[in-house]
């Protein structure tokens, strides 16, 4: 029986050319603050989770049309499309896993077509932010299990990872190939690719690679 076959993807940064809690802070005036957060977390000098809430925190009061904007306003990477368009035509699953949130997730999963996504969620009360539930941490493979599970890909091969921050790391566990896109020094040093230029279509010889060695080997 042939078995299916995934790649798992980061969004911000990854898939989309941009982060949503800079670039929300900016909006409200509080860009430098959240931007040191966001860089020691995904440079792995804090806990991701630490600086999750504390970022959280500092954005409370956000009004949701502001949220909703920003999430709107991050342009999908150059070379996405094509990417998830070339994989899906191969017979490959596609997966995104975000710390971030929803607002975003689902926009870009509409866009590209992204078969599975899980991303943590922002609450709002009176339409103002008021805090997060967290359902993706930096054990970002669990988020992966849930959905291999969920979705009865408990047998498919994870062909690559493709990432950029400390936080993403775990994705590499299982990732036949293991690709930093763009990435943090912590992650290039994992990586058996490292992509530096922001053109997600860069992966793709990389990925087929893996891709026609594992499919032949099922034929």
């Amino acid at each position: 029986m042939q078995r299916n076959f995934l790649v798992a993807f980061d969004c911000e940064k990854v898939l989309i050319d941009g982060e949503f809690f800079p670039s929300l802070a900016n909006k409200l005036g509080k860009g430098k603050e959240v931007e040191e957060i966001t860089l020691k977390g995904i440079r792995g000098e804090i806990r991701w989770e630490d600086g999750f809430y504390k970022r959280v925190e500092m954005l409370k009061g956000a009004p949701y049309e502001t949220c909703l904007e920003v999430a709107n306003s991050l342009p999908i990477m150059k070379g996405a499309k094509e990417t998830i368009e070339k994989l899906h035509n191969l017979g490959i699953k596609t997966i995104m896993i975000t710390g971030g949130f929803s607002l975003l997730a689902n926009r870009v999963k509409a866009t590209l077509g992204i078969d599975f996504v899980s991303s943590n969620e922002m609450v709002f009360k009176n339409r103002r932010l008021a805090g997060a539930k967290l359902f993706v941490d930096s054990k970002k493979i669990a988020a992966l299990s849930e959905i291999r599970e969920r979705n009865n890909l408990k047998d498919a091969i994870l062909l690559a990872s493709i990432v950029d921050g400390a936080n993403d790391l775990t994705l590499f566990d299982e990732a036949k190939l293991k690709i930093a896109f763009n990435a943090q020094e912590i992650v290039k040093r994992r990586a058996d690719i490292v992509i530096s230029e922001k053109d997600l279509r860069k992966i793709l010889p990389h990925v087929e690679e893996v891709y026609f060695k594992y499919a032949n080997a099922q034929i």
